[in-house]
């Protein structure tokens, strides 16, 4: 793009690539960066024709950096799962910048998530609902409920304000792996495989939006993230939490919200989580680290601010303050990255106290281990 100029059509990219048996195109990626504080309107529209177009863009929210396409288009959609590598049966969330998009996608708007609309959006909460016949079964995995959110995030909002229409995004990164809190994660696993990249900065919640299905009485919880079961209470009053949230659950579910099903936020390392008072934690983490090292193993310990300085012979990162657990849940997925980048083999992480958003933190930490968890009494 010279001279500042934006194509109203885009022709997108390829180049062939021949692989043994079979052939694969890759995409041109664009990066784009964008000021955050003065988004310059020539590269917004240059992404919102790309969407238009049926194209792929990855964009930051305030959660996490998200992986758009114009959600009301099957073959656009489909692009997400294919970039990605994410199973069919895992639905995606629709973006809206005004409310005034939701009858063309759901049948109705309860009193409930009306009440929840007006305390948190837009901010990090997605809501279920039952869906229009216009959102495509691709969406939502054949479900009858479409799960829609309003990011707070000024790029995100004018990138759908700009495309005029809605946009179907889940995080921007390979399916499985800790999902991307900056540009440089995206560029790791989507490069190629996307159209354009704006580069937006950091994003500051660092975990994904909570999915709240407000279709049952009381609504219940099927992800946690930026807003907290507390915040919802003090809103809506009683708020259940689906089980899923902290423990395993079975591979034979059908999942009404992403994160529910399937192993995600991995590193390439193996991660263990250890849960128990702290003091039993940190033994055990130092046990842990002579019997690996015993085998040649690269440790990495996910510790926090007030215990990183008891640890020795392995890869030591502080995920934040346990005091304030906003800051670990802003800094988990770039710490499981960066284990990556130091070649760990195996990551032990101290489990932090699950209320608030350390429920979020905690449901992440624990689908990142696989559910690999000691506890110490």
């Amino acid at each position: 793009m010279k001279g500042g100029a934006t194509p109203l059509l885009r022709t997108r990219t390829c180049n062939r690539v021949l692989w043994p048996a079979r052939e694969v195109f890759v995409l041109k990626t664009e990066i784009l960066h964008i000021n955050i504080n003065a988004i310059e309107k020539d590269k917004l529209s240059y992404a919102a024709e790309v969407i238009k177009g049926g194209g792929l863009v990855a964009f930051p929210t305030e959660t996490v950096y998200g992986l758009g396409a114009n959600a009301l288009d099957t073959k656009a959609v489909q692009g997400i799962f294919n970039a990605k590598g994410r199973p069919s049966d895992n639905p995606l969330i629709v973006h809206i910048a005004e409310k005034s998009l939701l009858p063309e996608l759901v049948r109705q708007t309860t009193e409930t998530a009306r009440r929840a609309m007006d305390a948190f959006w837009p901010g990090p909460l997605t809501l279920v609902m039952d869906k229009s016949e216009k959102v495509p079964g691709i969406i939502t995995a054949g479900l009858d409920t479409v799960a829609v959110r309003m990011p707070v995030h000024p790029v995100a909002l004018a990138l759908i304000r700009e495309a005029g229409l809605p946009i179907a995004a889940p995080s921007a990164n390979t399916s499985g792996r800790p999902s991307p809190t900056t540009a440089k994660h995206v560029i790791e696993d989507l490069f190629g495989k996307v159209d354009v990249i704006l580069d937006g900065g950091n994003a500051n919640v660092g975990l994904e939006s909570t999915v709240l299905d407000v279709t049952v009485n009381p609504p219940m919880i099927l992800r946690p993230g930026g807003v907290t079961a507390e915040q919802l209470e003090g809103i809506l009053g009683p708020v259940n939490i689906d089980p899923a949230v902290i423990k395993m659950k079975s591979e034979n579910i059908t999942p009404k919200s992403p994160g529910m099903k399937y192993t995600h936020y991995s590193p390439k390392a193996e991660v263990i989580v250890v849960e128990g008072s702290l003091e039993k934690v940190v033994e055990r983490i130092k046990n842990f680290v002579e019997e690996y090292k015993s085998k040649g193993t690269q440790m990495g310990i996910l510790a926090t601010d007030q215990t990183r300085r008891y640890y020795s012979g392995a890869e030591v990162i502080s995920a934040g303050d346990r005091n304030h657990p906003e800051t670990i849940a802003s800094n988990l997925f770039g710490a499981l990255r960066e284990f990556d980048e130091r070649g760990v083999q195996v990551v032990l992480a101290e489990a932090v106290e699950v209320k608030g958003i350390g429920m979020a933190v905690m449901n992440r930490m624990n689908k990142a281990a696989g559910y690999n968890i000691v506890k110490v009494d």
